[in-house]
Formats: structure tokens, sequence, C-alpha cells
């Protein structure tokens, strides 16, 4: 029996899951990591094309040509030139989902045709849409588009007897998305209920970097003189040391971004050496937090309920590891977050649940899913 896999089809990373025993698998990639960047390049010499890190790695040097964060366009009219070719984003996206199903198989043994993947609980019917046909384009066929809120509840409430209420805080590298769900049983068989859902699309962990860039932009140009936004090429490590520096200060309170060789000035080689303190890189991304809050408070008002009426709190995407953030949403739930649940591979494995329910998988026990579209 062939498997029906798993993915979480991200802004900034993707992840495939599958079902073994009866439990949710992450599939390493080939590269033996449990996420791959949702990027795509074409190498400079109009060669081949490099999906995941090792088109994330030439991201600096080949700008141009490489593509970052398309899941932003998804249902829009953006597309994108590389030599004489012009790409939707459902192709650039079915570029990553041909490689995770590639790996997908590699792990399994056999050929994969079925997948659940998932999108934003605030995706349009044209969003959804696009994310269906990146999935065709990509050989694969798409049996059901669920929500990323809804697959980490699944995720986290499969094996729970008792009725409770959850709230999922997503914060991805794009996208933002709460949302209040009920985990409850009816006649023996559990049922999970969205009763609330909220967020804001263009909302991510890329602009807490985009934050950061801009903080080092004006440091720079305080220090040196020189305004580092016009090239591009520094402008690409910029984006890289922003991120380092972001993931840096989740478990520390200082760190030190050293680019050397950024730029010249009068001949000479200018480098470039800041420290970025947690107190000030919180105070660059206040607002964007308190951006977040605002869907989360909707969200609970939707659901009629009042702070501390959660039973449990799950944050979700890698931007969730932000200690400012998880602050937050305590402060507003009235609830700490549960730690039990990894937040880069929740989703894709509710993804490998549904997909288990819909295939039949005998392991899998059968959960009802009652769940909204804005």
């Amino acid at each position: 029996m062939s498997k029906v896999i798993g993915i979480d089809l991200g802004t900034t990373n993707s992840c495939v899951a599958t079902i073994e025993n009866g439990e949710p698998v992450v599939i390493p990639n080939a590269e033996g990591a449990r996420t791959t960047p949702s990027v795509v390049a074409f190498a400079k010499d109009g060669g081949e094309r490099l999906i995941g890190v090792t088109a994330k790695r030439q991201a600096v040097t080949n700008a141009d040509r490489t593509m970052i964060s398309v899941k932003r366009h998804m249902g829009t009219k953006w597309t994108t030139d590389v030599d004489e070719t012009t790409y939707t984003p459902q192709e650039v996206s079915a570029f990553i989902l041909q490689k995770l199903k590639a790996d997908a198989e590699a792990y399994l043994g056999h050929e994969v045709k079925q997948a659940v993947i998932t999108c934003p609980a605030y995706f349009t019917d044209a969003q959804r849409k696009a994310t269906k046909d990146a999935g065709r384009i990509a050989g694969l066929d798409v049996l059901r588009i669920i929500n990323e809120p809804t697959a980490a509840a699944l995720a986290y409430g499969v094996d729970k007897t008792q009725d409770q209420t959850i709230l999922v805080y997503d914060l991805g590298g794009g996208t933002f998305d709460v949302s209040v769900l009920e985990i409850y049983e009816v006649d023996g068989q559990p049922q999970i209920e969205v009763k609330a859902t909220a967020g804001n699309n263009k909302l991510g962990g890329d602009d807490f970097d985009e934050k950061v860039i801009a903080w080092m932009v004006a440091e720079f140009k305080k220090e040196t003189g020189i305004d580092l936004s016009k090239d591009k090429q520094a402008m690409s490590r910029l984006k890289e040391a922003a991120e380092k520096a972001k993931i840096e200060l989740s478990g520390t309170q200082q760190t030190q971004i050293n680019l050397p060789f950024i730029s010249m000035a009068d001949g000479q080689p200018v480098h470039m050496d800041l420290s970025l303190s947690r107190a000030k890189f919180e105070d660059l991304i206040a607002k964007l937090i308190e951006k977040t809050m605002v869907p989360t408070r909707q969200a609970m008002k939707d659901a009629s309920l009042k702070k501390g009426d959660v039973d449990k709190v799950i944050l979700v995407g890698g931007s969730t590891r932000v200690p400012a953030v998880q602050d937050a949403v305590e402060k507003e739930a009235g609830k700490p977050p549960y730690k039990g649940i990894n937040p880069d591979e929740a989703v894709a494995m509710g993804a490998a649940l549904q997909a288990g329910i819909i295939s039949g998988d005998e392991g899998v026990s059968d959960i009802l899913l009652l769940d909204v579209t804005p």
C-alpha cells in the first residue's frame, strides 16, 4: 500500500511527515535535516535548479536568481522571470513540493502519489486553490488542504481523552494565525472543532528580520556614513546575519553581528561589527508582537473566552521561540505555553495524521475535524 504523506509547505521552511505504526514521523531530507528551506534558485551559468539548503546557501551571491518566501505571493498575479522563463508562485512552490516528494520516496522506498498539504487558516479560496495547483504540478494528488493551526491541534490532541479548549498561536516565517479549538468526545469518537480563527497573512519572522536589518543599516550609516540599503549583495548578507542574530537572542542576552568587508570607502574595505542586546531586539519587534495580539484577542472573543479560560496554549512556528513572543502570549491567554510539541514539526505531523485518517490507516484513531474557512 502506498503511503499518503503530510506536507507543511511553509513560507521559510517546509517539512514532510508520514505515519509509521500509527504514529506521525518526520521524514528527514536528502541532506539529513528535518526541515527544508522553502528556497528555489537557478545556478548562475543557466545551469541546474537548486532547492532547499543548497539554494539558501548561495542566495547571497546569486540574489537575482533566488526565490524566497514565495508563499506570500500565493493566489496573486505575481511572477518572476529567470532566463526568459516566467514562473508563477504555484510553479516555484511545486519545485519545493517535488523535492519533499522525492525525499519521502527515498525514505519510504516507494512512489508517493497522494498528500495532505497545510495552509494558513487565513488563506482565501484563491490561495488554497493555488496551493492545490502547486501539488498537482509537483505530481501529487492533493487529498485535502487543511489549516495549519488545526493540523497542530491534531498532532497535539490525537491521544487526549479529556475535553479541553486549546489556543494555537502559529507565528511562522511569513504568516500569522491563531485558532481556538475544542477537543471533545461524542459517542466515544474524538472530535476537534475550531471555534474561532483570526490572523494576518503578511506578518511573520521575516518581518522581525527586516526590523533588525533596518537597525543594522541605520547603525552602520551612523558610524561610517555609508548607506548599505542600495547594495544588493550587502543586503543579502545582512538578511542572513539578522536571522542568525534573532535565533541567537532566543538563547542569549547579547549577540555580536560581525560582517567583514561589507563595503568599500576610499578604496579601503569597511567592516561591520555591531552588538545587539535582547532588550534592544525586543524593543525593535515590540510593535510587531503587539500586532499579533489583536487577532489573538479577537479569536478569544469570538470563542467567548476570557483570560485564563484556555486549558492549553500551543505555540507553532519557529518565530514562537522568541522569548518576548512567549511572554506576550502567556500574558494574553493567562496560561504558560505548552512545551511538549516541536514548533517546526507539529503542522507536518498533523497533516500526516489527517492523511492517515483519510486513507484509512489501521493504526490511526479516527478523529472528526470540524473546521472553519474565513
